[in-house]
């Protein structure tokens, strides 16, 4: 296994185990993070609050991990399966009613100097709509 392929193994850990503080540790300062549908935000800081608005709707886990790492390690992608369940609604979104969902998704990652330097998630909004009733 490479340095990198234990690096994105390590985020998505934390993520399962709701350590978000592990997360941010594997995260360059300036981290590119770009939402699925939606901005591109830079920085720890607002990597902490997207976090922070997710953990208040959503409870989520990863499942069936996949990690690819291209020869140089300075690019990854994970493929994944995010089982999940909505606690409360995000504006926008049908009304939280506990629903579970279980979605497909992806990543792609940038690998610079030991820590994560972009994220990059994709997943399909309105099957995850269709399975929360919406």
């Amino acid at each position: 296994m490479t340095e990198t392929e234990r690096l994105i193994r390590a985020y998505y850990a934390a993520f399962d185990a709701g350590d978000r503080e592990a997360m941010l540790a594997l995260l360059a300062e300036d981290v590119a993070h770009d939402i699925n549908q939606g901005p591109r935000e830079v920085g720890k800081d607002a990597f902490r609050a997207f976090l922070a608005k997710m953990d208040h709707s959503y409870r989520e886990r990863i499942r069936d991990l996949v990690v690819m790492v291209d020869a140089s390690g300075a690019r990854a992608a994970a493929e994944f399966l995010v089982e999940g369940e909505y606690l409360a609604t995000d504006p926008g979104l049908p009304e939280a009613r506990g629903q579970r969902y279980s979605l497909p998704a992806g990543a792609f990652l940038a690998v610079a100097e030991g820590r994560i330097t972009r994220v990059t998630t994709y997943y399909n909004l309105p099957d995850w709509i269709r399975q929360v009733g919406g």
